[in-house]
């Protein structure tokens, strides 16, 4: 496997305005001769079809929804950074790269992160320009506040849904182009498979997801839009659709898959409340700039939190990390309260969170300042909760959110396999080991606005058109290959569901490879990864037929592919050897219990190659070069 990340040379600040001149350029009546497929349609995907349809590509774009939407839980208040330092408090495009780095505590790349922060200023100006109600201040500037893991305030929002409203944006601009004709929008089809060619990507297997028919579509180039992988967990923040299968199928066609085992946990979700559960909701990141986290000082108390006095409580954010307080990035955040809740400070009926207080802010600004910041999401926890939390704290514990691993990719967005690109959250992205919160929105914006028409173009314009009959042997082989696998599904007939399998990989996914990590836990995990996914094979029953509507044959086939990558991502957990950003090896941490790093070994990205279903992964690495900023232990306190 062969890893060129075709990074320009050049100053950092200079390298994307140099890239863009020296790209070769498609002629704008030569567009329409070239066919892209886009697969998924949530920020990324969207933007990108969008665009590439304003710029007259015939664009095939992909769901399986019944129309365009995300499947990635975003209903929160959200928002997305930029570096426009409205606040005049000290921000700029380099403190957003910084900050940005970082948070990822130094696993990504320089001249990647530096793109992004230089991209989101012209993100902001689209969403207004598209009519995106973001908040304004009373003198009508764009308002904004502090998100974890930063002193400026530069995360823009909208009273509501910011993650909601960026995608009418895009939607109403994509909606545009399927009106005029150049994108070809198919709903409620899932890809299946990549049809690759002479080594290179041209083309898709989907299935229709109410006839169960299988149709080929072929291309000049795919892109990958398909979101994260945190479903692996079962439960999650993401929405019970989210799965692997897109990514995963083209890693098994060569496409290499980056820092599997980088998963974000998100602190301010609300606790599970039974096992019953399929899915966490998550509370906005918002909320920790007003409220106050705290548990009881005394372990085992079993007060309701207003029979708490003051001096009685531990505000342990405040207390680990007086700097940034509550504002403390996520994975150090979900860490500590993990901690506190594993030593029995836990609150609530099964002792599984901590209090999210806005008592002070409420005393200090008054309930209506409160409910015009929050009223929504404090609205949206009464209704899951049957708890006010004007009069009561609220109860929030870490959860799988966003996962940084994905499909490696240059600088131009493009993996190792050619003709094959992947954006948004389907690639090992922008942050490195963790994430900045609001900067997932700006990147899935920045890859499917900005970079990839350009960088796509710059493909096309070297290696030319050329159709693909839909008779190629390469086409014919790749619907076999889905169809006995859809068969194997079906005749299983064993006895039992799938989400019992899911379930049980879950569970063991999140003790062996979740918020804490630890050699023995992953060598366990390897061991019974393989033995779980025989048993599914064998015991898996998927009632119904598959030339029909069939959901359980739709999550059979996602929770088959998390049972591949399941392992490849213990795989890369035991590999680094280190801890780092939301990677935490209880092997490696400092005195006071923070991730410790190891620079020398490890400040690259582990890229994993396939080499069959129950054969050991090949590791490839790409180093890190750090030019522009020191590398140095992270320092919230």
């Amino acid at each position: 496997m062969e890893l060129n990340s075709k990074i320009p040379s050049g100053p950092i600040a200079e390298k994307w305005d140099k890239h863009r001149f020296d790209m070769k350029l498609v002629n704008p009546s030569n567009k329409r001769k070239y066919d892209v497929i886009i697969v998924g349609t949530g920020l990324a995907g969207a933007s990108a079809a969008a665009t590439m349809g304003e710029l007259g590509y015939n664009v095939k774009a992909f769901t399986y929804h019944d129309s365009p939407r995300r499947a990635h839980s975003i209903a929160a208040q959200g928002g997305i950074n930029a570096a426009k330092n409205y606040q005049n408090d000290g921000d700029s495009v380099f403190r957003l790269f910084y900050d940005t780095v970082k948070g990822g505590d130094f696993r990504s790349r320089e001249a990647n992160v530096y793109r992004l922060a230089q991209i989101s200023l012209n993100i902001v100006d689209q969403a207004v320009a598209q009519g995106v109600p973001l908040a304004r201040e009373y003198g009508g500037l764009l308002a904004n506040r502090s998100f974890g893991g930063a002193q400026v305030s530069r995360t823009f929002y909208a009273r509501g849904q910011t993650g909601q409203q960026l995608l009418l944006g895009c939607y109403q601009a994509l909606e545009r182009q399927v009106h005029a004709g150049t994108v070809d929008l198919s709903t409620r089809h899932e890809m299946m498979d990549v049809i690759m060619i002479d080594g290179v990507a041209r083309g898709i297997v989907t299935r229709d997801l109410v006839s169960g028919s299988l149709e080929s579509f072929t291309a000049d180039a795919v892109v990958l839009a398909t979101g994260g992988y945190s479903n692996v967990f079962f439960l999650s923040t993401n929405a019970k659709h989210c799965n692997v299968t897109a990514t995963w199928r083209a890693h098994r066609r060569g496409a290499g898959f980056a820092n599997p085992c980088f998963t974000q946990i998100h602190p301010t979700c609300i606790p599970p409340s039974g096992d019953y559960q399929s899915k966490l909701t998550l509370m906005s990141e918002s909320l920790r700039n007003d409220g106050r986290i705290w548990v009881p000082k005394e372990a085992g108390d079993g007060r309701a939190a207003g029979e708490i006095p003051e001096g009685e409580r531990d505000y342990y954010l405040e207390r680990f990390y007086p700097s940034f307080g509550n504002l403390s990035p996520r994975d150090i955040a979900s860490r500590r309260a993990k901690k506190m809740v594993d030593a029995g400070h836990g609150i609530g009926e099964l002792k599984n969170g901590v209090f999210l207080d806005f008592d002070d802010a409420i005393s200090r600004l008054g309930q209506a300042e409160i409910s015009e910041r929050y009223g929504n999401l404090f609205a949206m926890y009464e209704k899951i909760t049957g708890e006010n939390p004007y009069k009561q704290p609220m109860r929030i514990y870490p959860a799988p959110h966003y996962t940084m691993g994905g499909l490696w990719v240059d600088y131009d967005l493009m993996t190792n396999v050619p003709g094959l690109f992947a954006i948004g959250e389907a690639n090992f992205s922008d942050h490195g080991a963790n994430r900045l919160g609001a900067s997932a929105l700006m990147q899935g914006l920045a890859d499917g606005y900005f970079v990839i028409p350009l960088t796509i173009g710059n493909y096309l314009a070297r290696i030319g058109h050329g159709d693909v009959s839909d008779d190629h042997p390469a086409v014919k082989d790749t619907e076999r290959e889905v169809t006995d696998r859809l068969d194997r599904l079906m005749s299983a007939k064993g006895c039992r569901t799938v989400d019992s399998f899911h379930v049980e990989l879950g569970r063991l996914m999140w003790n062996a490879c979740g918020m804490e990590r630890s050699k023995a836990g992953l060598e366990d995990a390897l061991a019974r990864i393989p033995e779980l996914r025989d048993e599914f094979w064998h015991d898996v029953r998927v009632p119904g037929a598959a030339a029909d509507l069939n959901q359980s044959l739709e999550k059979a086939g996602r929770v088959a592919d998390f049972m591949e990558f399941a392992e490849v991502m213990c795989h890369d957990a035991l590999a680094r050897d280190e801890s780092c950003g939301a990677h935490y090896r209880v092997e490696h941490t400092t005195e006071d219990g923070e991730a410790k790093r190891d620079d020398v070994n490890f400040a690259h990205a582990a890229v994993w190659e396939f080499n069959g279903v129950g054969e050991a992964p090949s590791l490839h690495k790409e180093d890190m070069a750090f030019e522009n900023v020191q590398l140095s232990t992270r320092s919230y306190k």
